[in-house]
């Protein structure tokens, strides 16, 4: 008997995503066949998959894979998808809703005029909560990275991000170096990499290297880290635009512990079904 299984093809800023409908179809992934359907010639192709299931404390559950079928505990475009998905898919009546994550509750709202507008909470800046090895909390620390010494910010959006300010970001190593920080031994969860060229005080440019699949055209929680990082290095204003590759993002972060808030588009691309066993 085939395993056919129905999703949607799905972006964000240029961040794609297949997005599974777990509450009213059986499914069981492994990391092996997720790394497959990833696969942009002989699978589907995506950045991350997204799974939406149902929860006890909120809306929705929704659970994040990274291409190489790891699963992480945040995505802000992926976010954004999600709750465009559950209202397209007739799940839910409502525009904005909660949202459980393996970092806490998210509450993604669709705007009238189609952007979706993400409270993605606090940023995390104690080192354990990164987690980062560190001795204590500061907005910039010397990182020795084929020896040299970098200079970045490590921030948790849920999940830990490395922002490193950079003069050209079309020039700036983004392959090699992210790659090589992504692993870093003082980051024991690994790490997303952001490469954040300054425009203004409310403009930046920003490539991230995603730890579990390489560079992505658009990084949702790498955005909300470079606009909190410029913001507390004194370099930025909220609300801070950020050119991705993929498309714009707005993030604005009031400091403190206030919320991050990212708003930016969420579309989709296409429907379709596979068969899991052709895999």
């Amino acid at each position: 008997m085939a395993n056919i299984i129905k999703f949607t093809k799905m972006q964000g800023a240029g961040n794609d995503f297949m997005v599974i409908d777990g509450i009213t179809q059986s499914i069981s992934l492994s990391a092996d066949t997720i790394n497959k359907l990833a696969h942009r010639q002989f699978g589907i192709g995506f950045d991350q998959l997204l799974l939406v299931e149902s929860s006890t404390v909120a809306d929705f559950k929704y659970r994040i894979f990274n291409a190489d079928g790891s699963e992480v505990s945040q995505c802000g475009n992926g976010a954004r998808c999600f709750v465009r998905f559950v209202v397209d898919q007739g799940l839910t009546t409502k525009s904005e809703i909660s949202v459980e994550t393996a970092s806490g509750i998210i509450t993604p709202k669709l705007e009238a005029h189609g952007l979706v507008t993400v409270n993605m909470g606090a940023p995390r800046f104690k080192p354990d909560s990164i987690p980062f090895i560190a001795e204590s909390v500061a907005n910039r620390y010397s990182l020795d990275v084929n020896n040299q010494s970098l200079d970045i910010s490590a921030i948790s959006m849920g999940n830990p991000h490395a922002v490193l300010v950079v003069d050209d970001v079309e020039a700036a190593p983004v392959l090699p170096l992210g790659s090589t920080i992504e692993h870093h031994p003082r980051f024991p969860e690994c790490v997303n990499v952001g490469f954040m060229q300054i425009v203004d005080e409310h403009h930046i440019k920003l490539r991230v290297f995603e730890r579990g699949s390489g560079e992505t055209l658009a990084c949702g929680t790498g955005a909300c880290a470079a606009a909190v990082a410029g913001i507390q290095l004194g370099e930025l204003s909220s609300p801070v635009k950020v050119s991705a590759r993929g498309g714009e993002l707005s993030i604005a972060w009031q400091g403190a512990d206030a919320p991050v808030m990212m708003t930016g588009p969420a579309i989709t691309v296409f429907t379709g079904e596979v068969d899991l066993d052709t895999i």
